[in-house]
């Protein structure tokens, strides 16, 4: 892999790792587990691993963004995840971010300078 690959390749990782808490936060108005989330994101074009994917719950909900509750499914724990009130007031302002900068970049992209 070229040098130049490499950090167009960090420069994706990058640009994605911003919108997972966004995506994340979208999925959990329902509770659900860690895999059931991978799915769900994954249904909608996009890949999380689970190494990027708990982690990123842990500190949400040390944030007080989600709330979890352990329940046993099929002899296994199983510890579901749900947004929380505070965390639908920040999804409601990420998403009003989120409007104003796809809009500025979308007249970036169509720009002709």
């Amino acid at each position: 892999m070229s040098e130049q690959d490499k950090v167009l390749l960090n420069a994706i990782q990058e640009m994605r790792r911003g919108t997972l808490v966004l995506a994340v936060l979208l999925q959990l108005d329902e509770p659900q587990y860690g895999y059931s989330l991978i799915e769900a994101l994954a249904s909608k074009g996009l890949t999380i691993e689970q190494n990027t994917l708990y982690p990123l719950m842990r500190r949400l909900e040390k944030m007080e963004l989600l709330e979890s509750t352990w329940q046993l499914e099929e002899n296994r724990p199983r510890r579901y995840y749900q947004i929380s009130e505070h965390g639908r007031n920040f999804r409601e302002n990420l998403k009003s971010e989120w409007s104003e900068l796809t809009n500025v970049m979308t007249r970036l992209l169509h720009s002709e300078n």
